[in-house]
This record gives structure tokens, C-alpha cells and sequence, in this order.
């Protein structure tokens, strides 16, 4: 074999996957025909995340409402387009190359081309050249990531009418943008346009904005990052054709009848609708693989299956295997997969796996959704219990004047096992990762209640609810 583990595709599972492989000494191979660091480095994560940092700054000295709440007025506000854009670009290329440089001083060969399987253990490669050769590995693990989903009847031309891989580049900044989606990637955006002074239509194909989101979290919410930004929103209608041009044209239908609502005519359109797995091109027929709407079936091993049986050397992490679409969980995934390689038997626990959406302010989640709880509590026999703590009894919160958020914990209210959490406020992402971490070890909060949490600080609106649940419990 001319590798113990080639890896398809350098997003940051198959970085991962690749680094700890090396790590444990197997010699190992990453191919990318992109850009190392797939989707999260170059067009998802990183670059939005300092345009979200960049808006954020915007939003804060403009309000002057909330500085005259601290004694404070700030001058006249200017902000440069192209400055923010460059301030991603720059972040991109430094964590890029940064992710290489740790790749090679692993020892990893970085194999620049589009790899495909060439049947059991063989890996085809077609560099730019158009070259091909053919690498052979003990194990092969899969981890080509995913692409914006562009619906039916939509026309992307990269300008007027877009997704969030052109998004990121804030080439422009439209007058009246709409965006078709409301999860967290057209949330994110909405966040940052209306910072920098676009007025925004969200158009939402289910019948309430934010639909992926726990019902009572996204109501709060959307009274500040929705409603409170004079976003206009649509639901339960879909946006049935979009054609480019100046003005874009959006003509919209009853989602339910597919019978003609509206048309609107916008400067520009951002599309995100979700994203699609990069499977097509990596010839799974070879090894038998049928996917399942492009996705490849796996195990919480991350062995590839063929059925229900694992098929010999094959692996798939990230988006690609369709579970949690989110750049640590691909991570997670590589890590587990290159832990059973070497003869472990571990397996991917989804359920502590935080997720978040980095708006101002920001909504992180982790566990079960409480429909999702309650269908388990049925089956399961156990009784639901559900706590809320709020931002505004908060001493940190209250003095940087921003106590509006709430925490919603859901937990057993036999054994007080913690099974969800869902937080809007100050810095959510932050804090969901102490409840993530309470779901992974299967704690209780009759455990929990004992922690003892710094004050004054934002973590004691966890505290706030552990001690709530713990009484439950005790009722």
C-alpha cells in the first residue's frame, strides 16, 4: 500500500482526520482539488464569522441609545465596504495556511487534485493537469463536504442573485436584499447586512421563520434579530423562480397550493436554503455504495455501510454522511474514525454536540428539541420536567445592558439527566458548551447544582437553571 490512510477532501473533518492519523504514526495522504480547508475556512465559518465581528462593532456604536445607557456618545459613524471584505479575506488566507503548515509539520502529503475511489482501497487522482494516477491505502476515509442547495426555478449569477459562498466576499452591499431561508446561515447574514444598513426580506418556505429552532427561543429572538431590525418576513410561501438582473425578480407561491402569491422585484437575493453533499463525483458505485439523496450511510463509528454491514477500509466524516452539518462535528467525526482504524471502538455521540448561530445577540443549542424530548419521555416512560432562567436577573448581563435572553433546560425528571438546552443571549455560544459538556458525561443536575459558578458572570444563568431543575426534582 502506498499510504495506511488516505483521506478525500481537507475540510475540517478530513483535517482532523488526517492530523490524528499522522499523529498516531500511519503514513497519510489528504487530497483537496479546492482550497485546503474546504467550505468552514474559505467559505462558511471563518469568513462569516468575521463579518458577523465586523457588523457587530457597527451595530454597538451605533446604537446610541443603548451608549447613552452607559454615560457614553459616540461621533458620527464610517465604515469602509471593501475594509470588512479584505478583514475576512485576511483571516481566510492566515487560518489556510495555517492548517497547511500543521498538516505538513504532521508529516501528512498533501496531494493536490480530485480524488475518487478506484474500487477496495484505491484512490484515483486527477490533478489540474489532467493527470491521473492511482494511490492505495489500507483504509480510505471520505470527507468531501458539501454545497450551497440552490432550489429549483432559482438562477444563481454570483452578483445579483447568490449564496453564501459569493456572501462572504460583501462585494456589494444591495439596497433591498431578500434572503430565501430563515436558519442560522440566512440569520447570520440578515444580521450583518442589516448592520451595514440594507433593509432585508426573509423569505421562509415552512410556515414560521426560524423552523429549525426551539419555538419559544426563536419567538424571543425574532422580536430583536428579526423584528426589531424591520426585517419583513414571508412564510409558508416558496420562492417558486428568481431570475437575476437589476432588479431581481422573486415570484412567490403558497407552499401548501403552489398557487401565485406575489412577485417582488429586489436589488439582490442570497439563497440559503440549506447545503448538499459532494458525493457525485466519487465513484461509490466502485465499492457498491448507493447513497441516500447524496449522502453516504454510516455508522456511529463512521464506517461506510453497504445495509446495514460496514464496507472493509471505507470511512466517511462531515457533511457529507448528512448528520449534523456543522464543522466540529465533522472534526469529531474524523477523530472517531481514525480512533476505530487503529482498533478502538469508539462512537459519535450526536446529542452533546452544541450548536450555534453567532447573530447579535447569539443563540446556541445542544441536546433534544422539546418535541423531540417529549416523544422520547412517551416512549421511554419518564416524565419531561422544563426549566427557564433569564438574562435579566443576571448581574452581568444588567450591567452591560443586555439582559434580554432566556435558558430553557430540559432534563428527566426521575434520574434529573440533562437532555437539552436551548439559550438567546449575551454570548449563548459560550455558554451552551457547559451544558454540552453535562449531556456528553450523562450528568444529572442533582450533580450539577453542586458546581460552583463565578460571579458575576454570564454562566450563572446556567447555574440559575440547574438549581431550578434540582428542585424539581426534589417537588
Amino acid at each position: 500500500m502506498d499510504f495506511d490512510v488516505i483521506v478525500i477532501g481537507a475540510g475540517y473533518g478530513g483535517f482532523d482526520a488526517a492530523k490524528h492519523a499522522a499523529d498516531l504514526g500511519l503514513k497519510t495522504a489528504i487530497i483537496e482539488f479546492r482550497e485546503m480547508g474546504g467550505t468552514c475556512v474559505n467559505r462558511g465559518c471563518v469568513p462569516s464569522k468575521a463579518l458577523l465581528a465586523a457588523a457587530g462593532r457597527v451595530r454597538e456604536l451605533g446604537d446610541a441609545a443603548h451608549l447613552a445607557g452607559f454615560g457614553i456618545t459616540a461621533g458620527a459613524l464610517q465604515f469602509d465596504r471593501q475594509g470588512i471584505a479584505d478583514h475576512a479575506a485576511q483571516l481566510v488566507a492566515t487560518i489556510r495556511g495555517n492548517l497547511t503548515k500543521t498538516l505538513e509539520r504532521a508529516g501528512v502529503t498533501i496531494v493536490r487534485g480530485e480524488g475518487r475511489l478506484d474500487g477496495p482501497q484505491r484512490v484515483a487522482v486527477r490533478e489540474a493537469s489532467g493527470i491521473e494516477r492511482v494511490l492505495t491505502a489500507r483504509d480510505v476515509i471520505i470527507a468531501t463536504g458539501s454545497d450551497p442547495f440552490v432550489p429549483p426555478g432559482i438562477t444563481i449569477d454570483g452578483e445579483t442573485v447568490f449564496t453564501s459562498d459569493d456572501a462572504i466576499r460583501l462585494a456589494s452591499l444591495p439596497q433591498w436584499l431578500a434572503i430565501v431561508g430563515s436558519g442560522y446561515i440566512g440569520l447570520e447574514f440578515a444580521d450583518v447586512y442589516t448592520a451595514l444598513g440594507c433593509e432585508v426580506t426573509m423569505i421562509e418556505a415552512l410556515d414560521r421563520v426560524m423552523p429549525t429552532f426551539d419555538p419559544d427561543i426563536a419567538k424571543l429572538a425574532a422580536r430583536r434579530l428579526i423584528e426589531g431590525r424591520d426585517i419583513e418576513t414571508r412564510a409558508g410561501v416558496l420562492a417558486s423562480r428568481v431570475t437575476p438582473g437589476r432588479p431581481v425578480t422573486i415570484e412567490l407561491v403558497d407552499a401548501a397550493s403552489r398557487e401565485p402569491v406575489e412577485t417582488l422585484e429586489v436589488d439582490a437575493v442570497l439563497v440559503a436554503t440549506g447545503r448538499v453533499p459532494v458525493s457525485a463525483t466519487l465513484n461509490l458505485a466502485s465499492v457498491g455504495v448507493e447513497t441516500q439523496r447524496g449522502f453516504i450511510p454510516v455508522d456511529d463509528g463512521m464506517r461506510v455501510l453497504v445495509g446495514a454491514e460496514p464496507v472493509p477500509h471505507l470511512w466517511a466524516v462531515g457533511d457529507v454522511t448528512g448528520k449534523m452539518m456543522l464543522a466540529h462535528t465533522a472534526a469529531a467525526q474524523g477523530v472517531v474514525a481514525v480512533e476505530n482504524i487503529v482498533g478502538g471502538e469508539r462512537r459519535i455521540d450526536y446529542r452533546s454536540i452544541p450548536a450555534a448561530t453567532f447573530t447579535h445577540p447569539e443563540i446556541g443549542s445542544v441536546g433534544l428539541l422539546e418535541a423531540e424530548a417529549r416523544r422520547e419521555a412517551e416512549e421511554q416512560g419518564y416524565e419531561l420536567g422544563s426549566v427557564r432562567s433569564y438574562f435579566k436577573a443576571n448581574s452581568k448581563a444588567l450591567a452591560e445592558l443586555e439582559s434580554e435572553g432566556m435558558l430553557k433546560l430540559l432534563f428527566r425528571k426521575d434520574t434529573g439527566e440533562v437532555l437539552g438546552a436551548h439559550i438567546y443571549g449575551l454570548h449563548a455560544a459560550d455558554l451552551i458548551q457547559e451544558i454540552a459538556n453535562a449531556i456528553a458525561r450523562r450528568q444529572s443536575v442533582r450533580e450539577l447544582v453542586q458546581e460552583v459558578h463565578t460571579h458575576p458572570t454570564l454562566s450563572e444563568v446556567v447555574e440559575a437553571a440547574y438549581k431550578q431543575a434540582a428542585h424539581a426534582l426534589a417537588a
